[in-house]
């Protein structure tokens, strides 16, 4: 069975670029949103593996987001996605005990191994 990855990301743009960088992929987007207060709707919802998660956004922050769905949804994963410089944002992974960190300029080569390695546990 394909995990199930909620993308989150303001930008549609990103979203479809990941969305491409999956397909070959055995895991499914099984939803987006463009805002942390989304995202925990779909948290809600959908039930995902694992949740893709911009950091920066607007409505509500990824950091916030991160510390809900925890608290909603303490099995699901999550790993920030993000343009921040990399010391800044690996602190703020580390400070809201995320999963992962893979940085947008980065996304080609280490988002898929980033996120096998967290989902091969789950399937």
């Amino acid at each position: 069975m394909a995990a199930r990855i909620l993308l989150v990301d303001d930008f549609q743009r990103i979203r479809s670029g990941v969305r491409s960088l999956l397909m070959s992929e055995p895991m499914e987007i099984c939803g987006e949103a463009e805002n942390g207060r989304e995202a925990i709707e779909r948290v809600r919802e959908l039930h995902p593996d694992l949740v893709l998660l911009d950091i920066v956004m607007p409505v509500m922050d990824g950091i916030e987001a991160a510390h809900e769905i925890h608290r909603i949804s303490p099995s699901t994963k999550i790993v920030f996605f993000t343009i921040v410089e990399t010391a800044q944002a690996a602190a703020v992974a580390r400070l809201v005990a995320v999963d992962g960190l893979v940085l947008k300029s980065a996304a080609g080569t280490e988002l898929i191994p980033m996120l096998k390695r967290l989902l091969q546990n789950e399937h």
